[in-house]
């Protein structure tokens, strides 16, 4: 009869991936590390291949060890929540979700609001990578993510917080020196600034209300990966930019900078948590997700307050 496979091992191992550490592991599934170690060594055995490089300071996966690690973290997940769903509603959630989210909406408009949420699940733990590089949730052994774009078709589950609103803008200095765009076409003609991530970051689509449609391919001294890093040239009177509100909203209302293209905006995103398939979340990713859609659905703006 053939042997079945090593599930406590590889769910061990998995744990030790997610965290990153054979004693956080321990921890964790309240086992010695003892335990923990000689469970993937054994992993290690019968599988022929070593799974992480182990020195005193770093724990790296080796490449055996990559390509398992997404296999286990699935089986480990699963496991969690074919427990969950068995278990009545009332059980607490608790552990680890790790959340991915773009830089600067993690920091305006998601940690801030962290603190409440910890208050309530005391036993939940949040891990928040914040980067506005599309991260893998699977590959990398995130719970969640926080998206603000046009979704592409994907096998990945998604839930629509809130809009996003943006608004093409540029600072009074720069409309006193170099004219006032109305039309989208006219930014051929003025020093646009790019942002990297977009769905297409070297073409901005604009709609206006009768419904005409107009892709423009602006260009300018500068491009970045973090849409907030634009505001300070922006505000300089340097160049246009398309920002979405919760990044230049504040300029906006200051009068820092001024909107322009009255009548065409550029299609509004949205913010979506999209999770990875497979059935039942486990109640701390579920308790989570609630709360942020909560949250975003009431919220009148994607920020925090300015403090005076």
């Amino acid at each position: 009869m053939a042997k079945l496979p090593d599930f406590e091992g590889l769910a061990i191992f998995a744990k030790v991936v997610e965290l990153r550490s054979f004693a956080a592991a321990a921890s964790e599934l309240a086992l010695s590390k003892a335990t923990v170690s000689k469970a993937v060594s054994r992993l290690e055995e019968r599988l022929g291949a070593r799974l992480f490089n182990r020195t005193s300071r770093r724990l790296a996966l080796t490449d055996a060890g990559q390509r398992l690690s997404a296999r286990a973290g699935r089986l480990l997940a699963d496991g969690e929540a074919a427990e969950n769903e068995a278990l009545a509603q009332s059980v607490t959630p608790r552990g680890l979700v790790r959340l991915a989210v773009p830089m600067t909406f993690g920091v305006k408009a998601v940690a801030p609001i962290l603190p409440e949420f910890l208050q309530a699940y005391p036993d939940v733990t949040i891990d928040l990578h914040l980067s506005d590089a599309m991260v893998d949730l699977i590959g990398e052994g995130f719970d969640a993510a926080l998206r603000i774009a046009r979704l592409p078709d994907s096998s990945l589950i998604a839930r629509r917080l809130c809009a996003v609103p943006r608004h093409t803008v540029a600072a009074p200095s720069y409309l006193k020196r170099h004219g006032r765009p109305t039309h989208p076409m006219h930014l051929a003609q003025h020093r646009c600034f790019g942002y990297a991530y977009l769905s297409t970051p070297d073409v901005w689509h604009y709609r206006n209300q009768a419904g005409e449609q107009v892709s423009v391919r602006p260009a300018g001294q500068l491009r970045v990966n973090n849409g907030e890093a634009l505001l300070p040239a922006v505000i300089a009177g340097l160049g246009i930019a398309d920002l979405p509100d919760f990044i230049v909203g504040d300029a906006i209302e200051s009068g820092e900078v001024e909107v322009i293209l009255k009548g065409w905006r550029q299609e509004e995103g949205a913010v979506h948590l999209v999770t990875p398939p497979g059935g039942p979340r486990p109640a701390r990713v579920e308790v989570l997700a609630d709360f942020l859609a909560k949250h975003f659905a009431t919220a009148k703006r994607l920020q925090s307050p300015r403090r005076a």
